[in-house]
């Protein structure tokens, strides 16, 4: 639970009871796609159990799940059978489709073979911290957490959200810890990081499973590599991937946090409330070190649309937003 994390700040009007998103999110219930239809998405259980609430509230901590289904014809098929057509219409008419007359053959071809083709489902959670304002989405994405934060807009009245901003990025926080090996408290690099160079070669150098504190290390970021991810442990209880744009990845949990717990203590509350329990003790630290939330925005209804993927100044490049969570 919770492997990949992109943190929203909540607007400060948004104060809807857990009955009120309830009924909200019935609305947008998730229904199977349709023989042609190519796409549906909408929300499911949390708890996975049919037909039970679509908000489950762990602790004081609201767990969603959204849920995204996609058919798809293969590109060749589709190809294949617009040449085919094609073929069949000049060997007819003596004359040759058009790229106009083509993209509607194959429009035709794809919506004929949808209800042949098979479709892909991925769920994505979503974790509400009422208390601390925050809206934490658990996709390996931007585009995908932008999704979400579309559904959520238009289910929820008055929903609205910013990508969390910190007084200073990533980027410059980890570029400063790396060249003095000198973490902030309560946190300590791990052996795995990303540099790129922000020139036109745009080089890349990866460490994995390698010491950090080396001048190697320094060096690269002397000469103008700046740190995209960079593996910490928050103490000893938390091991994360934080990227240049403020997303936190591959979370796991050291055995510590499960001492005291035996099998029976299995589950989706125990699941939800060791997950929450720890990140929400350790969101807090993080921000700190990046030196404090920036100013809040002032965030009203009309200002919720989906933020876009967050800047970086001084970042080499953008690293490869790759989607964690299968099947797509």
């Amino acid at each position: 639970m919770f492997k990949n994390l992109i943190v929203y700040r909540l607007g400060e009007g948004w104060t809807a009871s857990l009955e009120q998103v309830e009924e909200a999110l019935d609305k947008a219930r998730y229904v199977e796609c349709g023989a042609s239809q190519e796409k549906a998405v909408g929300w499911v259980e949390p708890r996975g159990e049919a037909h039970g609430p679509l908000l489950e509230s762990v602790g004081g901590q609201w767990i969603l799940k959204f849920m995204i289904e996609v058919k798809s014809v293969p590109g060749s098929v589709l190809n294949r059978k617009a040449k085919e057509r094609a073929q069949q219409i000049e060997q007819t008419t003596g004359r040759k489709p058009g790229k106009k007359e083509t993209k509607e053959l194959k429009e035709e071809i794809k919506h004929s073979l949808l209800p042949m083709a098979f479709s892909k489902q991925g769920s994505v959670l979503v974790w509400i911290d009422q208390a601390a304002r925050l809206l934490m989405i658990e996709a390996g994405s931007q585009g995908r957490a932008d999704e979400v934060v579309t559904a959520l807009v238009k289910s929820l009245d008055g929903f609205a959200v910013a990508l969390l901003d910190t007084q200073i990025s990533p980027v410059s926080a980890m570029a400063e810890w790396l060249t003095t090996q000198e973490p902030p408290a309560g946190f300590a690099i791990e052996q795995e990081c990303e540099l790129k160079a922000g020139d036109e070669s745009k080089s890349v150098v990866r460490y994995a499973r390698h010491p950090l504190d080396n001048d190697e290390v320094k060096q690269h970021i002397a000469q103008g590599k700046l740190p995209t991810r960079l593996a910490l442990s928050w103490d000893d209880r938390v091991s994360f991937m934080l990227t240049e744009g403020m997303q936190i990845k591959k979370i796991s949990f050291q055995d510590v946090v499960f001492e005291g717990k035996s099998a029976d203590d299995g589950g989706f509350d125990a699941d939800v409330a060791i997950a929450t329990g720890e990140l929400v003790q350790m969101l807090p630290d993080l921000i700190n070190a990046l030196g404090g939330e920036a100013q809040r925005p002032s965030l009203a209804p009309a200002d919720a649309q989906p933020a876009p993927a967050t800047s970086v100044t001084g970042a080499a490049s953008t690293s490869a937003d790759e989607d964690d969570s299968p099947p797509f």
